[in-house]
Protein backbone atom coordinates (compact mmCIF):
# COMPACT_ATOMS: atom_id res chain seq x y z
CA UNK A 1 0.00 0.00 0.00
CA UNK A 2 1.48 3.01 -1.51
CA UNK A 3 1.75 5.72 1.88
CA UNK A 4 3.04 9.67 1.59
CA UNK A 5 3.87 11.21 4.75
CA UNK A 6 4.80 14.97 5.14
CA UNK A 7 6.78 16.88 7.58
CA UNK A 8 8.41 20.36 7.75
CA UNK A 9 5.31 22.86 8.17
CA UNK A 10 4.94 25.31 10.93
CA UNK A 11 5.02 28.98 11.45
CA UNK A 12 6.97 31.56 10.57
CA UNK A 13 7.45 35.15 9.73
CA UNK A 14 6.86 36.65 6.73
CA UNK A 15 10.48 36.65 4.88
CA UNK A 16 10.91 33.38 6.36
CA UNK A 17 12.00 29.83 4.94
CA UNK A 18 10.67 26.53 5.83
CA UNK A 19 11.77 23.20 4.50
CA UNK A 20 8.94 20.75 3.52
CA UNK A 21 9.54 16.92 3.38
CA UNK A 22 7.74 14.02 2.24
CA UNK A 23 8.36 10.48 2.50
CA UNK A 24 7.11 7.76 1.02
CA UNK A 25 6.16 3.82 1.91
CA UNK A 26 5.04 1.11 -0.44
CA UNK A 27 5.21 0.32 -4.73
CA UNK A 28 6.59 3.92 -5.15
CA UNK A 29 8.60 2.36 -8.62
CA UNK A 30 5.03 3.26 -10.30
CA UNK A 31 5.20 7.05 -9.92
CA UNK A 32 6.23 8.78 -12.45
CA UNK A 33 6.31 12.23 -11.28
CA UNK A 34 5.63 13.98 -7.72
CA UNK A 35 4.26 17.18 -6.42
CA UNK A 36 3.32 19.88 -4.03
CA UNK A 37 -0.63 21.15 -3.84
CA UNK A 38 -1.67 23.56 -0.75
CA UNK A 39 -5.38 24.53 0.29
CA UNK A 40 -5.67 28.06 2.07
CA UNK A 41 -9.14 28.13 4.33
CA UNK A 42 -11.95 28.34 2.34
CA UNK A 43 -9.95 28.33 -1.33
CA UNK A 44 -9.73 25.14 -3.42
CA UNK A 45 -6.32 23.30 -3.33
CA UNK A 46 -4.05 24.35 -5.99
CA UNK A 47 -0.93 22.95 -7.94
CA UNK A 48 2.34 24.31 -6.54
CA UNK A 49 5.12 22.70 -7.58
CA UNK A 50 5.72 19.21 -9.73
CA UNK A 51 8.98 17.34 -10.30
CA UNK A 52 9.48 14.30 -12.99
CA UNK A 53 11.21 11.33 -11.26
CA UNK A 54 14.35 11.63 -13.08
CA UNK A 55 14.30 14.98 -11.60
CA UNK A 56 15.13 16.75 -15.40
CA UNK A 57 11.73 18.34 -15.37
CA UNK A 58 10.26 20.69 -12.66
CA UNK A 59 7.58 23.43 -13.04
CA UNK A 60 6.37 25.95 -10.35
CA UNK A 61 3.26 27.83 -9.92
CA UNK A 62 3.55 31.72 -10.62
CA UNK A 63 3.16 32.44 -7.72
CA UNK A 64 6.12 30.48 -6.38
CA UNK A 65 8.64 30.75 -8.98
CA UNK A 66 11.44 31.91 -7.76
CA UNK A 67 10.95 31.53 -3.99
CA UNK A 68 9.96 27.67 -3.97
CA UNK A 69 12.46 24.63 -5.16
CA UNK A 70 11.24 21.24 -5.31
CA UNK A 71 13.87 18.56 -5.33
CA UNK A 72 13.86 14.49 -4.63
CA UNK A 73 16.60 12.66 -3.10
CA UNK A 74 15.88 9.72 -1.23
CA UNK A 75 12.53 12.16 -0.47
CA UNK A 76 10.92 14.46 -1.91
CA UNK A 77 11.25 18.60 -0.94
CA UNK A 78 9.81 21.94 -1.03
CA UNK A 79 12.61 24.66 0.03
CA UNK A 80 10.36 27.59 0.53
CA UNK A 81 12.01 30.99 0.99
CA UNK A 82 10.40 34.27 1.36
CA UNK A 83 7.49 33.29 2.86
CA UNK A 84 4.62 35.64 2.15
CA UNK A 85 1.36 35.69 4.27
CA UNK A 86 -0.72 34.50 1.06
CA UNK A 87 1.60 31.10 1.30
CA UNK A 88 -0.45 30.37 4.50
CA UNK A 89 -1.95 27.17 3.58
CA UNK A 90 -2.48 23.17 4.24
CA UNK A 91 0.63 21.73 2.10
CA UNK A 92 0.52 18.72 0.46
CA UNK A 93 2.30 15.73 -0.92
CA UNK A 94 1.08 14.07 -4.44
CA UNK A 95 2.33 11.47 -6.67
CA UNK A 96 1.20 10.81 -10.38
CA UNK A 97 1.14 7.32 -12.13
CA UNK A 98 0.41 8.41 -15.15
CA UNK A 99 2.83 11.33 -16.49
CA UNK A 100 3.70 14.65 -15.11
CA UNK A 101 1.51 16.39 -12.38
CA UNK A 102 0.05 19.53 -13.21
CA UNK A 103 -2.81 19.79 -11.44
CA UNK A 104 -4.86 17.71 -9.17
CA UNK A 105 -7.05 15.59 -11.16
CA UNK A 106 -3.59 13.98 -12.33
CA UNK A 107 -3.14 12.86 -8.20
CA UNK A 108 -3.34 9.04 -7.76
CA UNK A 109 -1.67 9.79 -4.26
CA UNK A 110 -2.23 12.05 -1.54
CA UNK A 111 -0.62 13.09 1.67
CA UNK A 112 -2.22 13.90 4.79
CA UNK A 113 -0.79 17.39 4.72
CA UNK A 114 1.35 19.67 6.47
CA UNK A 115 0.00 23.17 8.35
CA UNK A 116 2.44 26.25 6.64
CA UNK A 117 1.66 29.60 8.72
CA UNK A 118 3.48 32.42 7.36
CA UNK A 119 2.28 35.73 9.93
CA UNK A 120 2.89 39.11 8.92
Amino acid sequence: QVKLVEFGGGSVKAGGSLRLSCTTSGSTDRFLSMGWFRQAPGKEREFVAMISMSGTTTYYADSVKGRFTISTENALYLQMNSLKPDDTAVYYCAADTKGLLYNANGVDYWGQGTQVTVSS
